[in-house]
């Protein structure tokens, strides 16, 4: 992607230090780093920051990085993707509903069974996460839908909805309250 040229190139020009650009757009000198490194791409509001700090327009500061971005996730990376998350569905749901009878049933055998169940069940979990990584989702959906013509309250709004820290606590809290009962129903059927 030309991006990471374009960051370094400005800030090149301005004269400033990672850590001076950093300072400027709220950011760690690491980020700024991973940014020109291409580890990393910046999000919707670094973006608009950096083309402000460098004077030029975000058209002129991404250049041809929004066709790379758009063309980055196709739609037979979405399918895998897709399919990947119901399969750690199911492996969640079987770690959750078989230990018990497979111990009941199988004895150390059945532990055996639910170690192996277990192990894919994280294998694919991990698959999950690299692909989330790998096509780094949120940012370029985020940049995408920008430029398609979206403002950034509307995105701003969506960020924050999914960000709210009283929905995670929710989501753990329900989580654990759904795991305990199924554990119990499990432990008087099956003991």
């Amino acid at each position: 992607m030309e991006l990471q040229a374009q960051i370094k190139k400005y800030r090149t020009q301005l004269s400033l230090s990672q850590d001076e650009l950093a300072e400027k757009i709220f950011v760690s000198r690491q980020s700024i780093s991973n940014w020109e490194n291409g580890k990393t791409y910046p999000d919707i509001r670094s973006l608009l920051l950096l083309s402000e700090v460098f004077g030029v327009s975000l058209d002129q500061l991404v250049k041809g990085d929004i066709e790379i971005m758009k063309k980055a996730i196709t739609e037979q990376d979405i399918a895998i993707f897709r399919r990947d998350s119901y399969i750690l569905f199911v492996f969640m749901l079987l770690m959750l509903l078989l230990p018990f009878p497979l111990f009941k049933y199988a004895g150390w055998w059945g532990a055996a069974i639910y170690l192996l169940i277990f192990t894919a069940g994280m294998f694919v979990a991990l698959k999950v996460e690299r692909q989330k990584k790998k096509f780094n989702i949120q940012t370029y959906k985020e940049i995408v839908a920008f430029y398609d013509g979206k403002t950034l309250d509307e995105i701003e709004a969506a960020k924050e909805e999914g960000k709210r820290p009283y929905q995670k606590v929710l989501m753990a809290a329900a989580s654990a309250v759904v795991s305990l009962v199924i554990f119990f129903i499990m432990y008087f059927l099956f003991r």
